[in-house]
């Protein structure tokens, strides 16, 4: 039964218009997204209200993985994004809702993340970790200023 939810917050030195192309675009969430010692290969996304997206989390040294889907269910242009998860494997029931708030600051963006629903077998620790592993691959994509 899903019952688990997580909060995180970070400050990221980018605008949020580059903070929120980030969760959208299917490369650069494959480069961000899955925590260390994970790969991420984006089958499918459709980032608009009511698309939905289809991906995949292998661990890197050895054979276990996820599969997991969901649809994007509120898009506010550089301040929102809200979506659901889904996993394949039955042992990971119910849906989850994540929720990703952007906002100005005066060094770039605010993110706030919210999952909720989180099957009880993910601990919720292990859960803060990989997003915080994934926020901090997140800074290194979008705070670098590059021209061109």
């Amino acid at each position: 039964m899903p019952t688990g939810t997580v909060h995180l917050h970070r400050v990221l030195r980018a605008p949020p218009e580059r903070v929120y192309r980030a969760f959208l675009d299917a490369d650069a969430m494959a480069k961000w997204l899955p925590p260390h010692g994970f790969t991420c290969h984006v089958h499918a996304l459709d980032a608009r209200v009511g698309g939905r997206f289809r991906m995949s989390f292998r661990n890197f040294s050895g054979q276990g993985g996820h599969d997991f889907g969901g649809e994007y269910l509120e898009l506010v242009p550089h301040s929102l994004i809200r979506y659901t998860d889904r996993f394949d494997d039955p042992n990971l029931p119910g849906v989850i809702e994540v929720k990703v708030e952007l906002q100005s600051a005066i060094c770039g963006t605010e993110v706030r993340v919210t999952q909720s629903g989180l099957p009880e077998a993910i601990p919720l620790a292990m859960c803060y970790l990989g997003w915080q592993e994934s926020l901090n691959q997140l800074a290194h994509l979008v705070e670098p200023n590059i021209p061109g």
